[in-house]
């Protein structure tokens, strides 16, 4: 058993490094400080918020696994510095995820001391910007393509409550925009009122249910929703625009342009401009993977669909299968009472040892 009050004192430390996205750099520095290298690990990437370590000495016939964990988080909203009370660490990032990055480099220690028998070679990959659409992960995947030919699985350490997420949602966020003409609200057949416009090409977005798409008895739910408003200028003028967001969660069997299509054909009867701003793909499925069910059979884990985006993603357009578990509880990531308990960092960290060690 490791030791539960070390993972919670680094958990807790990291937690007290700043890493709003777009600001990591304390957090890389952090975090190169206590990733262990020496013999055993190889820096491979320190560009770009990325620190990529790998095996020095690779194993023939060994499968190599890379953890993966982001550095930065949302804003910060009153809860930096954390704080550990009664078996919980709280503060942002705590759940997400910090937890995960946490145990990643506490496995990384023990790696590196021999501590840990392995019959798996594993490598870490820690990067920033994950909370916006501007990650630094596929730009390090791109800088370093042999990892598609060398890596057999990926586990992204996302906030799953240790519990194994397969695959993920796609995402796209689009800007719709009515257009209409000026007049005084005592005349309005003088001028066209874009908000009523809006509201009739929207309806078609309120009133879709969700549609259920089954991917090897995994359930993912496509939700559409209508995410920001805005339109008008004054109480006494009909306004001549309205200008909304719609959020668009896609499985992960559907392609961007799909996703995109769909969008489309529901708003075309109206007279309304869509202009995508960012539609990031579906993450592969990857259930059947030996691996994963490795890793599902070590923890006798609860297996189900990811339905939010994650790195996943951008590992399967690498052609990496990757999946999603980590000790932080996805209930309360970005909240301003994130939180992770001290028994689900230890629970992570047993799970992933064990997952090393045990004989393929």
């Amino acid at each position: 058993m490791t030791d539960g009050d070390a993972l919670a004192a680094r958990t807790l430390a990291l937690v007290d490094v700043p890493s709003v996205s777009r600001d990591e750099a304390a957090m890389v520095d952090a975090v190169r400080a206590q990733a262990a290298a020496g013999d055993a690990f190889e820096l491979l990437d320190d560009e770009d918020t990325c620190l990529l370590y790998l095996p020095r000495t690779r194993r023939h016939g060994v499968p190599l696994v890379l953890f993966a964990g982001h550095l930065d988080t949302v804003p910060i909203a009153g809860n930096v510095p954390g704080r550990r009370a009664d078996g919980v660490i709280h503060g942002r990032g705590s759940s997400d995820q910090k937890a995960g990055v946490a145990v990643m480099l506490q496995l990384q220690d023990d790696l590196a001391a021999g501590a840990i028998a392995a019959a798996i070679d594993a490598g870490f990959l820690y990067v920033g910007r994950e909370e916006i659409d501007e990650s630094a992960l596929a730009p390090c995947l791109a800088r370093h393509p042999a990892l598609s030919d060398e890596v057999d699985l990926a586990i992204v350490t996302e906030p799953t409550d240790n519990a194994l997420e397969i695959g993920c949602m796609g995402n796209l966020n689009a800007r719709v925009t009515a257009r209409g003409s000026a007049a005084h609200s005592a005349r309005p057949w003088l001028g066209r009122n874009a908000v009523h416009d809006g509201i009739r090409a929207l309806a078609a977005i309120a009133d879709l249910p969700a549609r259920d798409v089954e991917i090897d008895g995994l359930v993912f739910r496509e939700v559409t929703n209508v995410t920001t408003i805005a339109g008008g200028v004054a109480p006494n003028v009909i306004p001549d625009r309205l200008v909304a967001t719609v959020n668009v969660r896609y499985a992960p069997t559907h392609s961007p342009d799909e996703a995109e299509d769909r969008l489309r054909e529901l708003l075309g009867r109206a007279d309304v401009e869509v202009e995508v701003l960012s539609n990031a793909a579906g993450g592969p499925v990857a259930i059947a993977h030996p691996l994963a069910a490795r890793l599902r059979d070590i923890g006798s884990l609860e297996v189900r669909p990811k339905q939010a985006w994650t790195p996943v993603a951008e590992f399967g357009q690498a052609r990496i299968p990757a999946v999603n578990c980590g000790p932080g509880d996805p209930a309360f990531a970005h909240r301003d009472d994130e939180q992770v308990t001290e028994a689900a960092l230890v629970a992570g960290y047993e799970l992933f040892r064990g997952f090393l060690a045990a004989a393929p």
